[in-house]
């Protein structure tokens, strides 16, 4: 297979890139065999002035001024963006924000149920409504004795009671909200949270962990008012106001098998893949899975310990978006740093664009702290995860 081209260096995004010092440095450019890094900090951490919709944890998701930046630069109103492995829906709640039309997928079910309601948010006197119309009053028995290791009896009685309503119902969008942010207060380490004090809400810890969290904290689960937490949560995440997302799609696929996406239809994709054995998914993922009425053990998630099924994983995916990325459009595909930094993910990302209609325009690198370092391999990071955005951006040519 022939090398994936390079785009040369006169593209007005990538002048833009080597150009760029809003945050008082200049642009490290260094041209690492045929790839350009282009190292800055693009986006910077004082930013935290993001839409409140955005505040839905996710295990391993990115910072909104992540897509926020290549939409801004590389898309106009009305186009189609998009995210194969979308999780909690950073890329399309920013894609609508700026008014693009959202198209997102994943494997996970969990992620729509994460996603949808938050493109049409309810209006929270309408939202308060339906709240006090739920019989909370009869929801006074529960079935589940293992989750007492975590709730209240009188707080599990209320969360089985409310999951148990909202299966028997067709949902209306207020009610995947309700659900979306039940989900989302299941288990955490703050009174906000209807759980004792236990991981951060995108890890749920075993049973068995969490009995050890108990006895190491000489703890036990307080009643919480599930109503009153969802009536918080919710008066938090609409304070920016509400969004209206008239034109989106939304698909639970396989990242290589979305044929519902019309091919040449979309402008941008912005989306980090799952990496190499790092995140446990299904581990992270049971009681959410539980609440929503959804097996972890079918969700096929991709986790490949070794780099070459990675990479080909990789390459599948590259395929499929070749096939629906619209001539000269870009795709900005994020990866970190895995196993020490000993792993460069970009450059297997590169390898796996190998033979498809793709021209690779340059590896870019947001470091929060760029005066640290001064080229594109001295990234020092803490003991795990990274202290940078790893991007891969990509256009797919007109061959």
């Amino acid at each position: 297979m022939s090398t994936p081209s390079v785009a040369n260096t006169s593209s007005n995004f990538v002048e833009e890139l080597r150009g760029f010092d809003s945050f008082g440095a200049a642009t490290a450019d260094e041209q690492v065999g045929d790839v350009r890094y282009l190292t800055n900090e693009f986006w910077t951490s004082k930013q935290r002035q993001g839409h409140r919709l955005h505040e839905v944890s996710y295990r391993a998701c990115f910072k909104p001024q992540l897509p926020g930046f290549f939409i801004d630069r590389l898309t106009t109103p009305g186009d189609r963006v998009y995210d194969p492995f979308m999780g909690r829906g950073t890329t399309l709640i920013e894609a609508s924000l700026k008014g693009r039309m959202p198209v997102g997928n994943d494997i996970n079910p969990l992620s729509q149920a994460l996603v949808e309601p938050r493109l049409n948010p309810p209006k929270l006197e309408e939202l308060l409504e339906r709240l006090d119309s739920i019989p909370w009053d009869s929801f006074e028995t529960f079935l589940n004795e293992d989750l007492l290791v975590f709730y209240h009896p009188g707080t599990l009685a209320q969360i089985e009671g409310l999951r148990e309503w909202l299966k028997n119902k067709k949902l209306s969008l207020i009610d995947q909200w309700i659900r979306m942010v039940a989900v989302n207060r299941l288990t955490g380490h703050s009174p906000g949270f209807f759980s004792v004090y236990t991981l951060p809400p995108n890890q749920a810890v075993s049973l068995e962990r969490q009995k050890k969290i108990n006895r190491d904290r000489n703890q036990t689960p307080p009643e919480r008012n599930v109503k009153a937490i969802i009536a918080k949560k919710s008066k938090a995440l609409l304070a920016h106001g509400g969004l209206a997302t008239p034109h989106y799609e939304l698909h639970t696929r396989p990242s290589d098998q979305t044929e519902e996406v019309e091919a040449n239809s979309i402008s941008l994709t912005v989306t980090s893949p799952p990496f190499l054995d790092v995140v446990d998914y299904e581990g992270d993922n049971w009681l959410r899975g539980w609440f929503l009425g959804v097996d972890p053990k079918s969700v096929v998630i991709s986790n490949h310990r070794k780099v070459e099924a990675w990479r080909a994983f990789v390459h599948s995916t590259l395929k499929e978006l070749a096939r629906i990325t619209k001539q000269g459009g870009h795709i900005a595909f994020e990866v970190g740093e895995v196993r020490g930094g000993k792993i460069r993910l970009e450059t297997e990302v590169i390898k796996a664009a190998e033979g498809l209609p793709l021209d690779v325009l340059c590896v870019m690198i947001n470091q929060q702290d760029f005066t640290k370092t001064s080229n594109c391999w001295g990234v020092g990071n803490n003991t795990k995860g990274t202290n940078t955005n790893r991007i891969v951006v990509l256009r797919k040519n007109e061959k």
